[in-house]
């Protein structure tokens, strides 16, 4: 990778960082804490949330007809997602120690927390955490197969994709040969020392030991 590639990698990642940094501020606007796995709003706007609470009766009497028709194949897709969540987490359960991959945290992708919005009434809480999952499911396989591509195949397309996974950037360029073995097994020892260093215990200041 040459200079000038690393100097706009290094760009966009302070460009997200700040990005998070506006985002948290605001949220914090909005007056919510976390407790734990709950989430719990200031006694004011809870009670505003739930004035705007559309009753199930009244809710099923806005939902389109379309809805209603295609909902038993949405919801039917729990089966393959859930299969789906099984087998992807049996293959780095299994396998990520033997490479020296460090496991990716599903809690860090499927977070459940619309249930918590007094705003949203039961049938309304579930649809969103439905989304949630399968939003979230489908982001930790990307993360947990893009490990895999780094050990195995770190080599980029000829061709521009929409969207690619968090690693990407950093493999090699589509017709890169020169030293490829040695530049993959680089990649291997990268993920290895990710995997050691989220090994290490932590301290009470959160920095490793």
């Amino acid at each position: 990778m040459n200079n000038r590639i690393r100097q706009i990698l290094d760009q966009i990642n302070a460009l997200e960082n700040e990005l998070h940094t506006a985002i948290e501020q605001q949220e914090g606007r909005l007056r919510y804490q976390i407790e734990g796995k709950r989430v719990t709003f200031e006694r004011a706007i809870n009670e505003a949330h739930l004035k705007v609470k559309m009753g199930v009766f009244r809710w099923f009497l806005t939902v389109r007809p379309q809805n209603f028709l295609t909902a038993p194949i949405i919801y039917g897709m729990i089966v393959p997602l859930a299969l789906f969540d099984l087998c992807i987490s049996f293959y780095q359960l299994t396998c990520f120690p033997i490479y020296r991959i460090a496991r990716v945290s599903r809690a860090n992708y499927i977070v459940m927390d619309h249930q918590h919005l007094a705003y949203l009434n039961i049938i309304e809480k579930v649809d969103c955490m439905y989304c949630s999952y399968a939003v979230g499911l489908l982001g930790y396989a990307q993360e947990i197969a893009a490990r895999t591509e780094q050990y195995f195949c770190p080599i980029k397309h000829a061709r521009k994709m929409l969207d690619v996974n968090s690693r990407y950037e950093q493999f090699l360029d589509y017709g890169e040969a020169d030293n490829l073995h040695r530049k993959v097994e680089e990649f291997r020892a990268s993920l290895a020392k990710e995997a050691g260093q989220a090994g290490k215990p932590q301290n009470e200041s959160g920095g490793a030991k």
